[in-house]
């Protein structure tokens, strides 16, 4: 089990799945907050990000593509139904909704359990009023307009904690590396 709040880099691999669902995505108006949204999932240790709204090829070839070249084992997915699918999750998860109408997260973050798989719901346009109450935990990163990409990373650093990048974004043909003063990569295929 990993401490939200902890430095210690996460390494147990069967701590229960992470997902996030973005709601209400709209195919133009969303594409570049919506592919953020993953990539920051992804970044900040979801194991899956899930789309619901207009459906977009293009936001699972950017999540796919991003995995295959940076490493990890990251899956994504179309979810046509989302409020059925967080129902039926409901039962047996935890749900937390990202909302700035929510709870304080700095108030809220330590008491939410870690020991089931859990959904952060990321919404878009209009949010139906059931994922309120479908929801264990509302929480709000701020009372004021943010952006949900901000949110995201504010709540997945604060609740997962630090991650160990090597291992977690393992076996992909790129790698960074860190440096105060320049751009350093490792590329696989030119090894």
């Amino acid at each position: 089990m990993r401490h939200p709040l902890s430095s210690e880099p996460m390494t147990d691999s069967s701590s229960p799945r992470l997902a996030v669902l973005r709601l209400g995505h709209r195919r133009e108006r969303d594409k570049r907050i919506t592919s953020h949204l993953g990539l920051t999932a992804r970044a900040f240790g979801a194991d899956e990000v899930i789309l619901s709204g207009e459906e977009d090829p293009s936001a699972l070839e950017t999540w796919n593509s991003v995995t295959e070249r940076f490493g990890g084992d990251f899956e994504c997915r179309y979810e046509t139904k989302p409020m059925g699918w967080l129902r039926q999750f409901s039962k047996s998860g935890t749900v937390i909704h990202l909302t700035m109408y929510g709870e304080p997260w700095r108030e809220t973050v330590e008491s939410i359990p870690r020991d089931t798989p859990t959904v952060v719901v990321v919404g878009g346009t209009k949010v139906p009023g059931e994922l309120f109450r479908i929801a264990d935990h509302n929480v709000s990163i701020g009372n004021q307009p943010h952006s949900e990409v901000a949110a995201l990373a504010i709540f997945l650093e604060s609740w997962v904690g630090a991650l160990d990048e090597s291992t977690r974004f393992a076996g992909g043909e790129i790698e960074v590396v860190p440096s105060e003063r320049a751009k350093r990569v490792r590329n696989s295929t030119e090894e």
